[in-house]
């Protein structure tokens, strides 16, 4: 006589030998889980979705929750030392409006005595390679050559109102970005003064069971997001200093800005760098020649090297905790479906929807059984507080301070 055996099918029971039964058992918990799947994918495509519709308004809210993270840290020292709060966020946030503007006055009066020399090094660039196509191995004529410029300055022409509605367009976007910065800094500045507030009012709304859960996700979800900004300002740091001295010593024109662009170009990981550095070796190419360009490849090179086989293993993985395809994947992703505002976003949310991750994971394992601290599953009356995972606990009397201890969310 064979004994019932349970199925991969909830609560479906087959007997030992049936291979009908076991196979349909199968099938049916596949189709279970693949509408499942479907159901979240297609939840994912609407939150997406949504997401685009809603970019003029979800930009600036993300944008001021990574400028808070570095806000916050000295509106909590100030306060700490008995200034209000809307004083001290203000304060700081004032500090940090002069240095950004203190940054660009020292940086425009480069570009501006600089671009001649970067004009010049372009002209002479332009007329080494007629030259070399004229006694190159190509060995073209200066009629061959002339016409082929006549037949590019046609196609110019013919293009020119293509041209200008992408310069209108490039235009417009310059102006948005801005906008959206500046309404960025504003949110901010609410986040910072009025963030302690924010997991309280959560909890009142949620509840205290689920506000529980969210409260310690929100938690980590700034730690991660704060430890993200921190350590890839570091690492960009020391990314523009060494190649800044690079840069200095060959004498390549426009130092500063370069260096200023591969500090924020370092906070897109991989292609931030790439596209700096490609830009830097551009400008000695048209400026300083072949040789020092090669110099300035050659420091690059090995400032990238550093940093990622030294400082991204050390830094970037007790912070992050996200392997390098992933992080590829991700800036490639949000490049393309956002543009330079997504591949710069890209990584932190990345790094949030991880988190959430393990979170999620841990409770399942706890719930399963697989750690030692089990919550009872439903604890009622005066067992509640003693029953309660000690997690939630902590959450809860988290939210009953709301000095400015708190980090902002």
């Amino acid at each position: 006589m064979t004994e019932p055996s349970e199925s991969l099918a909830r609560g479906v029971q087959v007997e030992r030998g049936d291979r009908g039964a076991v196979i349909g058992a199968g099938l049916t918990w596949l189709s279970t889980w693949s509408l499942r799947i479907l159901l979240i994918a297609l939840g994912l495509v609407l939150v997406g979705l949504l997401v685009g519709a809603l970019w003029t308004i979800v930009l600036p809210i993300l944008l001021g929750i990574i400028i808070a993270t570095v806000l916050r840290p000295p509106v909590r020292w100030l306060v700490r030392h008995k200034v209000p709060p809307a004083l001290a966020t203000l304060l700081v946030v004032l500090a940090a409006l002069v240095v950004l503007g203190g940054l660009v006055a020292l940086i425009a009066p480069q570009v501006a005595n600089q671009s001649d020399e970067i004009v010049a090094g372009v002209t002479g660039g332009i007329g080494q390679v007629q030259q070399w196509l004229t006694s190159g191995p190509f060995g073209l004529g200066q009629g061959e050559i002339g016409a082929v410029l006549d037949s590019i300055t046609k196609q110019l022409q013919a293009s020119a109102t293509t041209i200008a509605g992408t310069v209108l367009t490039g235009l417009s976007s310059v102006a948005s970005g801005l906008l959206n910065v500046v309404l960025a800094v504003v949110l901010a500045f609410f986040f910072v003064k009025d963030g302690p507030r924010f997991l309280p009012w959560l909890t009142a709304v949620s509840g205290q069971r689920a506000g529980a859960h969210l409260v310690a996700v929100l938690e980590r979800a700034w730690r991660t997001l704060g430890g993200f900004i921190r350590t890839q300002a570091l690492v960009s740091l020391v990314d523009a200093v060494f190649i800044g001295v690079g840069l200095i010593a060959t004498g390549v024109p426009l130092a500063l800005p370069l260096i200023v662009l591969t500090f924020f170009g370092g906070f897109i990981p991989i292609v931030g760098a790439l596209v700096a550095g490609a830009l830097a070796v551009l400008v000695a190419l048209v400026t300083k020649g072949f040789t020092t360009a090669l110099i300035v490849l050659a420091v690059i090179v090995a400032v990238q090297q550093i940093e990622g086989n030294v400082l991204q293993p050390i830094l970037q993985s007790r912070s992050l905790g996200l392997h390098g395809a992933v992080v590829l994947l991700a800036v490639t992703a949000g490049g393309g479906l956002y543009g330079i505002a997504g591949a710069f976003l890209a990584v932190p949310v990345a790094a949030v929807f991880a988190e959430i991750l393990r979170y999620l994971g841990e409770e399942i394992d706890k719930r399963a059984g697989l750690t030692a601290a089990e919550p009872s599953a439903e604890p009622t009356g005066e067992q509640e507080v003693a029953e309660r995972p000690e997690a939630e606990r902590t959450a809860q009397e988290a939210t009953r301070e709301t000095g400015p201890e708190d980090p902002p969310r």
